[in-house]
């Protein structure tokens, strides 16, 4: 039977299930401007009763209670729901990214405007044209010099700009990698007490909730996947590579890329290998860096040597007003001194390459007449080599179109003397350097006899940049050393054209030598070039690259700043369901406390009462 004492067990049991619950909800109220924290809840549940249905048991008319036992405390969380918002949060900040950081490429077009590139360069074909009409004009020729600088200038700016954008990014990236560390980290030192703590048959609530926060602040920075493969294991996956296993943490690292303006690249620290992020901010900013501003960048450098190519080559075939001739009227740095070339790519104190940027053919070409021979080139491109075939009845425009439309790195066209040039382009691949002709083979005679560039067909004549003194598989063609990177950084007007102004060619020489007087063809043949098809590889004008560079720039900036818009109701709607599940209420807390006061206040009276209960059967019965 029942001990006369059992209701004092039963009242102190209810006392102390009543005292949890009050400082829980307590507890509760606290924490509740807590970032990540979940409301907790006290489970309470029968203690067991003194006889249990067994053959052994007393005969008593039923089971005897003994009250009520606090079961454990529990944290409210919908763990489906973190999983949702785990994988969603990468794609707000991702496109939080992409537009905080576009916002500043389109301050650096800074279009329109009357200090763009886009205006200095529209001034400077308009004192080209005032040039033409006014030959003999001294002012006009120190326009013209004035209105150079000015455009440089405006050209130097933004490449420093975009550059800029790329150094801050480069350090936004090696913060962001720190960040991924220290979290990752974090997560693997309490999933170790979470374990622990388990292992002691206790709920780790607030360790819990400590994790889920910094799983979360870590999902925000790179795209990650959790895995909770059994109580005791919880695992934090990146595109299907471990980052945490229980714990254990990996990290990673930064490492300098040659060719690649200083900045770094991620790899594990483990392996070496590099990683690969496909959203989060981190992310975002490595896209933006290699992607976007790269493209940037390449995209002005692409735009300005060939700008300054084309005006050179009617430039040094004029001469100015003091008969001076063959001068470049823009100048730029070239990679290396040597005139061949030559440079040393690995390191090693040896010359082992050749870094050419351009090839101008000996053999003057008619764009419509047909070459008659047959052969297949073999030019280098984005992944390997291209090949680009030509055929007897081709014209030479047309295979000069098809070496343009291919895949391959290399781009062609005739000079105004009607030689052919081949130049190298940027690259895609951060490994080979831009502006640089890394391999042209041709198995027949259209880039050899016929155009005059290579000296024999086949790959034993062929020019491969892999090697130095490449040069020498020339057939005389002229050649011109590649630039320093981003020449756009490099590009001036002559010193010899500034010194001296009479020195800007406004016509061409007549048989003896000299300009004939009102002589303006070779400026208006230079201000012509604002609206022709210059741009080689895509037949555009100078005016084109400026419409398609800031629109791409705005479009890209518009779609961040609309799917920025879009992923953050989702999350609003998410959190908001979280917070709805696992927030703290204010007044529920409250509302609980009161009811678990009065449960207390009861049980407490409950105790009083058997209290005297057992003070009347042991002090006054029997007097």
């Amino acid at each position: 039977m029942a001990s006369s004492f059992a209701g004092i067990e039963i009242g102190k049991r209810s006392l102390l299930a009543h005292t949890q619950s009050i400082t829980t909800a307590g507890h509760n109220i606290s924490n509740a401007d807590v970032e990540g924290y979940s409301r907790q809840r006290v489970s309470v549940t029968t203690f067991d009763p003194l006889y249990r249905p067994d053959l052994t048991r007393a005969g008593t008319p039923g089971q005897i209670g003994q009250g009520v036992t606090v079961e454990s405390i529990k944290r409210v969380r919908d763990e489906l729901l973190d999983e949702r918002i785990t994988a969603q949060s990468n794609q707000e900040s991702y496109w939080s990214t992409r537009s905080d950081y576009y916002s500043m490429i389109e301050n650096v077009y800074n279009e329109p405007d009357d200090v763009s590139v886009r205006s200095t360069m529209d001034k400077f074909w308009e004192s080209w044209q005032e040039l033409s009409v006014n030959p003999e004009s001294r002012a006009a020729r120190q326009a013209v010099v004035t209105r150079g600088e000015s455009l440089t200038t405006s050209i130097q700016q933004r490449s420093a700009g975009l550059e800029g954008i790329g150094t801050l990014l480069n350090g936004d990236i090696e913060s962001t990698v720190r960040q991924v560390n220290d979290y990752a980290s974090q997560i693997a030192a309490l999933n170790s007490q979470i374990v622990e703590s388990r292992g002691m048959g206790d709920n780790p609530n607030d360790l819990l909730d400590r994790r889920d926060n910094l799983v979360g602040k870590l999902a925000k920075l790179v795209n990650i996947t959790t895995v909770q493969r059994d109580p005791d294991e919880f695992d934090i996956h990146i595109d299907g590579r471990v980052l945490v296993q229980g714990n254990a943490a990996r990290s990673f690292s930064v490492q300098p890329v040659v060719n690649n303006n200083g900045y770094s690249k991620v790899v594990w620290s483990d392996t070496n290998d590099d990683a690969q992020f496909s959203g989060g901010s981190l992310g975002a900013l490595l896209e933006l860096r290699d992607v976007d501003v790269r493209n940037e960048i390449q995209s002005l450098n692409t735009m300005t040597m060939n700008f300054a190519d084309l005006v050179n080559d009617v430039h040094r075939n004029a001469a100015g007003s003091n008969n001076v001739t063959g001068l470049d009227f823009f100048v730029q740095k070239p990679f290396v001194e040597n005139v061949n070339g030559n440079y040393d790519r690995n390191g090693d104190g040896t010359a082992d390459s050749s870094y050419i940027f351009r090839f101008t053919g000996t053999h003057e070409l008619k764009s419509q007449e047909q070459i008659g021979i047959e052969g297949t080139m073999s030019l280098s491109g984005k992944a390997g080599l291209v090949t680009v075939a030509y055929h007897p009845t081709d014209t030479v425009e047309d295979v000069v179109n098809r070496i343009n439309d291919s895949n391959g790195e290399v781009k062609a066209y005739l000079d105004r003397n009607n030689h052919l040039v081949v130049k190298a382009t940027t690259a895609q691949a951060v490994d080979n350097p831009d502006f640089v002709l890394r391999h042209v083979e041709d198995s027949g005679y259209f880039l050899a006899g016929y155009s005059g560039i290579l000296r024999g067909s086949g790959a034993e004549n062929a020019y491969d940049w892999a090697r130095s003194d490449a040069v020498n598989s020339l057939d005389g063609a002229q050649f011109a050393v590649a630039p320093v990177m981003n020449p756009s950084d490099y590009i001036a007007v002559n010193d010899e054209i500034e010194k001296d102004t009479a020195s800007v060619a406004a016509g061409f020489p007549s048989g003896t030598g000299t300009i004939m007087p009102g002589d303006g063809r070779a400026a208006v043949e230079i201000a012509a070039l604002r609206n022709t098809p210059v741009m080689i590889g895509e037949q555009r004008t100078l005016d084109d690259y400026f419409a398609d560079s800031v629109t791409n720039a705005g479009l890209k900036g518009e779609q961040a700043q609309t799917n920025l818009k879009s992923q953050t109701a989702v999350m609003a709607d998410l959190t908001d369901l979280r917070d709805s599940i696992s927030g703290v209420n204010i007044d529920e807390e409250l509302s609980d406390i009161i009811k678990f006061q009065h449960g207390y206040n009861a049980a407490a009276k409950f105790v009083t009462v058997i209290d005297e209960m057992l003070d009347t059967v042991i002090n006054k019965l029997g007097v």
